[in-house]
């Protein structure tokens, strides 16, 4: 078994028994980068030699010592470029200090090794809109990873990493973490510092971890959560120690079962598997409970206008001034603002960009954008009422399996659908996880499923529970 496909406690396990060493790792991690990156596609950039500096220099009593991981690029490396899979950030910025989960990950002992694919500024779900280049799925190499994660989940289900880094805005990490087979987690909107993250919609965003089992997410979030006086989000309140939800048993904890989540245009092999997911877990002594949230068929309408108006507004600072792309043919300020945009940023970009704009402009910002913020207020009290009841909610983590590159390109509303089951957690601010529950056959293809758990507000704890049970079983 290589080192790159191996688990974080495993490894962990070699090194203080010194039958493997940091450098060893990376060295591996590298090797399988050389061998698989071309036709995977999952880095766009990485440092060899700056990872076996870190490396050799690993203490090894710290909890995470000589441990690479693998960061998806929209967030800042110190001396790394940071391209958020766009051709504005691609030419001439260099990250000049290091994001606040960077910064949590070195102090853990890590090596952060690696600039991961995603879909430009975070906006998408296949990976298919980065302008650097295309992330194909390890389980079928005509298949999309997922997004907009796509690298980081690519990367883990093709063992070129141990572990990533991705962010969920509306299932970013979780939705390419089912399709490629992979453990993500989006913690409760504030457990892990946004700092040095590069925004989409700062209301939204998450960052998580990207592993090969619960028990890896677990031992990341122990030192990727806390305060940081950075980012004015984060939480103030105590980090557990996630790693004691493992190996327990969850006999007589009650499973809500939403019946706005199985509902007819699931692919087949998607809903016989999370069926057969939900089996388990009943044999595992959990209690199914139906449950209902109501107001989930406005969930997608109601992110579509809140992430594309906060985006809107973020975006705005890349004006060709400051850094990033500079168009060289305006001829006053004004075609320099506007042909350094036009130029700098993709299609889909720009299409959230003018809906949020538009959903926020004089005359339309009570009929969209307060109407929006009002439906996901309701949204989070329908979860609020359904866990009076239960202790977590299961469902599906997408709708369908990895279709094949390009089946949506023109079809942006179908693409938009395929987060339907994991925007809510992201509206109201949920911790959620995917884990993979089994395969759907698609064109004579067994890809992956994914099972997603979603926990009450800082509730990871009982998340992580039940995933490390039902992957255990």
């Amino acid at each position: 078994m290589s080192l790159a496909s191996s688990t974080i406690a495993s490894l962990r396990q070699r090194l203080l028994a010194k039958e493997i060493s940091p450098r060893d790792i990376v060295s591996d991690v590298a090797q399988a980068i050389e061998k698989q990156n071309a036709s995977i596609g999952a880095y766009l950039s990485w440092d060899l030699e700056k990872a076996f500096a870190e490396a050799e220099k690993a203490d090894l009593s710290l909890p995470l010592g000589g441990i690479p991981i693998g960061i998806k690029d929209n967030m800042n490396v110190t001396g790394e470029p940071c391209t958020c899979g766009s051709k504005m950030l691609a030419e001439n910025y260099t990250a000049p200090y290091d994001a606040g989960a960077i910064t949590k990950l070195r102090s853990a002992g890590a090596v952060p090794f690696g600039r991961l694919n995603m879909d430009e500024f975070a906006m998408g779900s296949t990976t298919e809109n980065s302008a650097l280049g295309l992330t194909r799925n390890p389980h079928d190499l005509e298949r999309v990873p997922g997004g907009s994660s796509g690298g980081s989940a690519a990367a883990v289900a093709g063992d070129l990493a141990v572990a990533t880094l991705g962010s969920d805005t509306g299932g970013s990490i979780r939705q390419p973490a089912a399709l490629c087979g992979c453990v993500g987690i989006k913690p409760t909107y504030g457990r892990i510092s946004r700092f040095g993250l590069v925004a989409f919609a700062s209301s939204l965003d998450q960052i998580g971890p990207i592993t090969k089992t619960v028990e890896d997410s677990a031992l990341l979030l122990n030192h990727l959560c806390g305060k940081d006086a950075r980012d004015s989000t984060s939480l103030d309140v105590d980090v557990p120690d996630f790693t004691a939800a493992i190996g327990r048993d969850i006999k007589g904890l009650r499973i809500g079962l939403p019946k706005e989540y199985f509902i007819s245009g699931i692919h087949a092999g998607v809903s016989a598997a999370v069926k057969a997911a939900i089996k388990k877990l009943e044999s595992l002594g959990a209690i199914p409970v139906e449950i209902s949230l109501p107001h989930t068929d406005v969930g997608v309408s109601t992110y579509y206008i809140i992430a594309p108006a906060e985006a809107s507004a973020n975006l705005a600072r890349f004006d060709g001034v400051r850094y990033g792309h500079r168009s060289t043919a305006a001829n006053d300020l004004l075609e320099h603002y506007m042909m350094s945009r036009e130029e700098g940023f993709g299609p889909e970009v720009k299409r959230r960009i003018l809906l949020g704009t538009y959903v926020l402009s004089s005359g339309y910002y009570d009929a969209y954008y307060l109407k929006a913020q009002r439906a996901r207020t309701l949204i989070r009290q329908d979860f609020e009422k359904a866990f009076e009841q239960v202790d977590v909610i299961v469902s599906p983590t997408s709708p369908t399996p990895a279709h094949k590159l390009g089946a949506l390109k023109d079809n942006p509303l179908a693409a938009y659908l395929e987060d339907i089951f994991t925007i809510p957690a992201n509206l109201a601010g949920l911790p959620a996880l995917s884990l993979p529950c089994g395969t759907a056959d698609e064109g004579g293809k067994a890809l992956p499923v994914g099972l997603q758990i979603i926990g009450k507000p800082l509730d990871e704890m009982t998340v992580l529970r039940v995933a490390d049970a039902f992957e255990k079983a």
